[in-house]
């Protein structure tokens, strides 16, 4: 198959190109490798993913309208990973329209892309933020989402609303996947664990928000790679037991799903923080702060839902992912 991978230079991207490639998918990576956080970074996945013969690269940004309609009409792609967005809870209080740019306008532009080439599945990343402050756990997909409480859960949900209208409208297979936490190898500079392991061997002191009462599900990336595959091979199907007198969020008369993917065992940042300490064989200092705007206290998946459509859910302990981190860390940069 023919497959497009949208921010193919990102984290989850880049893993989820690689398990494609190796079993011998032909991949088109899409990155607009932007300055959000280290493009060097970005180019160090991407330089990964080059060498395979069945992999090509286009610097595009999904916001570009023309640019995209030509590429879905040139490529004629099977199948889509919609990974590229604009990222992160906390920067969408500094820079709103960023996300309306990238995660609604360029998801508005990869839909259409699919509509007009006949696209058999479209697997896009929506997020944990969705559940907003929902305090009923563990998350499901059958709860209700209208209460968002950042402009990216805002976004992601809107992303969930438009991806139905086309399957509804034009009969697009749409399968949305909430990831909760994502941490490993390659992760990103501007989450938990790439921010503590960084200060920790710098001696600085960490930030701690609400004041250590937080809870996690934190999902390996390598789960993370896995179920988005496993997902793309399945396409989503109308459910013809669908009641439009009692609507559940889970389930359309459309070929339109969503899924959570989470450890499904959420831990304390705390523990998370000693787990790091432990891999690095140091103490951190910690700077005890009040739960950020946006924030939530407590994510907890779900996935019921995951596990009976791929016979898959995510298992990988934090200790032993926290571990391949930090080895990852000190190898990347030779600490």
């Amino acid at each position: 198959m023919k497959i497009l991978v949208t921010g193919a230079a990102g984290f989850i991207g880049m893993h989820v190109s690689q398990l494609l490639l190796a079993r011998g998918d032909r991949v088109v990576g899409l990155d607009n490798l932007n300055d959000y956080y280290s493009p060097e970074l970005k180019r160090d996945r991407l330089s990964r993913l080059l060498p395979a013969e069945n992999f090509s690269f286009v610097k595009m940004d999904v916001a570009d309208r023309a640019g995209m309609a030509s590429l879905f009409a040139e490529e004629n792609f099977d199948r889509v990973v919609h990974l590229a967005a604009q990222a992160g809870v906390r920067y969408s209080l500094l820079n709103p329209h960023a996300y309306i740019d990238s995660n609604v306008v360029g998801f508005m532009n990869v839909l259409e892309g699919c509509r007009h080439s006949g696209v058999e599945h479209l697997v896009y990343a929506s997020s944990s933020s969705v559940y907003g402050g929902n305090t009923k756990m563990p998350f499901s997909e059958h709860d209700n989402i209208d209460h968002p409480v950042s402009m990216y859960a805002a976004t992601k949900k809107a992303n969930e609303l438009m991806a139905h209208t086309y399957s509804h409208l034009f009969g697009t297979a749409t399968t949305g996947l909430r990831f909760f936490t994502v941490y490993g190898p390659w992760g990103r500079p501007d989450m938990a664990l790439f921010l503590f392991a960084k200060a920790i061997l710098e001696d600085r002191p960490i930030d701690v928000f609400n004041h250590g009462q937080m809870v996690r599900d934190f999902t390996y990336i390598d789960d993370i790679a896995e179920g988005v595959v496993r997902v793309l091979d399945r396409p989503a199907a109308a459910d013809p037991a669908f009641d439009p007198a009692l609507p559940d969020p889970a389930r359309s008369n459309s070929p339109y799903r969503v899924f959570n993917i989470g450890n499904s065992d959420p831990v304390r940042l705390m523990d998370f923080i000693e787990s790091i300490e432990q891999a690095l064989d140091k103490p951190a200092l910690k700077n005890f702060m009040p739960l950020q705007d946006g924030d939530v206290p407590t994510t907890f998946a779900d996935v019921t839902e995951l596990a009976g459509w791929t016979g898959f859910k995510p298992g990988t302990p934090v200790r032993e992912g926290v571990g391949r981190f930090v080895d990852w860390y000190r190898s990347y940069y030779g600490i």
